[in-house]
């Protein structure tokens, strides 16, 4: 073979493999947004490695949830709200409705707040006019942009995700200590251990992005004419293509997170700076403490506030549009991206709402990273219910045809719902 044409055949080949990715791999990227990045950065610098083994054992848990909710999307052709609606009550209904809503306006504040703190680290410019930029961009580009585009600029946006694992190397580690605490569990029976560990969890398996994945795959069999007199037409090879996407983009992601957790343990948490208020803290508190090598400090700071930046870019128009995904098929609202603003009023002005009451909340008085870690930790146990519902349907052979989960499928859900709910439990407890 010609070395034109080997360069063709990967070319090809990588191509393929970026066609693949898709929702899986964006909501496993906003899943590390600068209010997990926060979250993920308190838990090293409070409890060094403690926590490090949460990334590897959450994974198989995250990745049977986020494909049972794209599963979902993609059988029924229909949000998760939508599904709810058909099959549960008023009650539950707006019940997770009003949780995710909540839920992600916070998420929204503290993120565009993270964001605009990470720039200033970088940019001289002032703060106030960062995050009003910040925010009229994210607007932008969810209102003015077609699916097809907005999905794209999300991929490349998940490229922030490099800036983490790029952080973790610069940095000298302690590598067989890190190995053994990545494998072996640490459990400390104290509210503050266990408080901080369901909040991990509520940033990690996180009901926005229940919503999200399964909105975002009606939308990509909408673009890919898959849906047909209002059903999906589905395949089994579109099943596998999804389980693909999800399971790459969840593996990214709590490896990111692995990633966030080592830096905090190994330089904020040896350096006995044990509370962080925001990604951006976290940040700023890498420079005098990295020395790797000459300008080691400097270079760690910029990576890890680029990372901010461009996950915080990704994550917001994600908290957004799952918020109005979840209110407007709740109140029977045209919902989707594709959708002019004419078209879809109600739909963009959940999102544009949403958005300006985030922002607001950074000039209020309200502190949205301490609104931020209750409402982690508050993910943590209304996931519970909302984890209930998610094996109920993807279960049903009623609503899922064949389709429905497997046996492994179902005892990874369960075993989610059951620890999480232990860890609830336990929290409360121990107040």
């Amino acid at each position: 073979m010609s070395a034109k044409r080997y360069l063709q055949t990967r070319a090809r080949k990588i191509r393929k493999f970026f066609g693949l990715l898709g929702p899986g791999l964006t909501t496993g990227a906003a899943d590390d947004d600068p209010s997990g990045i926060a979250t993920y950065s308190q838990t090293g610098a409070q409890f060094g490695y403690a926590q490090l083994w949460t990334a590897l054992y959450m994974l198989p848990f995250m990745t049977a949830v986020q494909e049972a909710c794209a599963r979902i999307g993609m059988v029924t052709g229909k949000g998760l709200t939508g599904v709810i609606k058909e099959h549960y009550s008023k009650k539950i209904l707006y019940s997770s409705v009003g949780l995710v809503v909540i839920a992600n306006t916070i998420n929204i504040g503290a993120d565009i707040g993270a964001m605009a703190a990470a720039a200033h680290l970088i940019i001289p410019a002032d703060i106030v006019i960062l995050m009003l930029f910040f925010t009229v961009s994210i607007l932008t580009l969810e209102i003015c942009t077609s699916y097809l585009v907005y999905s794209k600029v999300l991929k490349w946006l998940a490229l922030s995700l490099l800036a983490y694992p790029l952080t973790a190397f610069i940095i000298d580690q302690p590598w067989k200590e890190v190995l053994k605490a990545s494998i072996v569990p640490h459990f400390e029976f104290s509210f503050n251990f266990l408080f901080i560990m369901t909040g991990v969890f509520g940033t990690t398996i996180t009901p926005y992005m229940f919503f999200w994945q399964a909105s975002q795959e009606v939308e990509e069999e909408n673009e890919r004419g898959l849906i047909q007199d209002g059903k999906p037409n589905i395949g089994w090879r579109h099943i596998h293509a999804m389980r693909k996407d999800n399971n790459i983009g969840m593996v990214i992601s709590e490896f990111t997170t692995w990633c966030i957790i080592l830096v905090g343990g190994t330089v904020l948490h040896n350096a006995h700076i044990t509370d962080i208020n925001t990604a951006a803290d976290a940040a700023k508190a890498l420079e005098p403490l990295v020395q790797s090598f000459p300008n080691s400090g400097l270079i760690s700071k910029v990576i890890f506030a680029v990372g901010i930046i461009g996950l915080g870019l990704l994550a917001v128009p994600v908290l957004s549009g799952s918020a109005s995904y979840a209110v407007s098929e709740a109140l029977n609202w045209n919902a989707s991206l594709n959708l002019k603003f004419t078209k879809a009023r109600g739909f963009y002005m959940v999102i544009i709402i949403s958005t300006l009451i985030g922002l607001c909340m950074n000039f209020v008085g309200i502190n949205p990273v301490k609104a931020l870690v209750y409402t982690a930790v508050l993910n943590g146990v209304a996931a519970v219910p909302l984890l209930f519902l998610i094996i109920r349907i993807s279960a049903s052979e009623h609503i899922m045809g064949e389709f429905k989960s497997g046996w492994l499928s179902k005892s990874l859900l369960w075993a989610t719902f059951i620890f999480m709910a232990t860890a609830s439990i336990a929290m409360f407890f121990t107040i």
